[in-house]
């Protein structure tokens, strides 16, 4: 199996970045698993079609025109007809993209979907543990209301200085929206500047 090399970025953020909420679930678009896989979309395309048997409706499926010109809007793509992508991509689930690495078969595929997974893990645990601390915290507040029920000489201030409290703590509990791609060429110089 070839390693990255030294220097390599480490993929796990840019994996992350990549995993988008579709349909009730956590998707990656053909184009990054292209990119990520250093092969062409089309390419990876073909591989999936000769094999699809392999790739039922829960492991992969094709974006609606809805949803394609909503994904659209949110990057910036080439237009139809100028060399742009003219069919909606395809988007794997975890199970889908823990089947690319047998149709492509190539050791980077391999290796970057073992990464993929451990990012889809990763993604799931951040989740599970926000929802946990969120449903503590409820429970929280809602003992914290029957004590004031029970106890009118619980100060108004008091009250509101809790209620401050819990608003701070579950805005902690949202998880950060994954970073987003820049939008448009980059130059040369740009791309050799070191990131702050």
């Amino acid at each position: 199996m070839s390693e990255a090399p030294p220097n390599a970025p480490p993929l796990q953020p840019r994996i992350e970045s990549r995993i988008l909420s579709l349909r009730e679930q956590r998707v990656m678009l053909d184009s990054d698993l292209a990119v990520l896989y250093d092969v062409q979309t089309k390419v990876l395309v073909q591989a999936v079609k000769r094999n699809a048997e392999r790739f039922p409706a829960d492991f992969m499926f094709q974006l609606s025109p809805k949803e394609w010109a909503a994904l659209r809007s949110q990057t910036v793509t080439s237009n139809p007809g100028r060399g742009g992508r003219r069919t909606a991509p395809y988007v794997f689930t975890e199970q889908g993209v823990a089947m690319l690495s047998s149709v492509l078969g190539s050791p980077r595929a391999i290796a970057v979907n073992i990464e993929i997974m451990r990012t889809f893990v990763r993604v799931r645990a951040l989740i599970a543990t926000h929802q946990d601390l969120a449903k503590r915290l409820s429970e929280l507040e809602q003992k914290t209301e029957q004590i004031d029920m029970r106890q009118d000489a619980f100060s108004r201030n008091t009250r509101n200085q809790l209620l401050q409290v819990f608003e701070a703590i579950k805005a902690l509990t949202v998880p950060d929206d994954p970073p987003r791609r820049a939008i448009g060429f980059g130059t040369g110089e740009e791309k050799a500047k070191p990131k702050k």
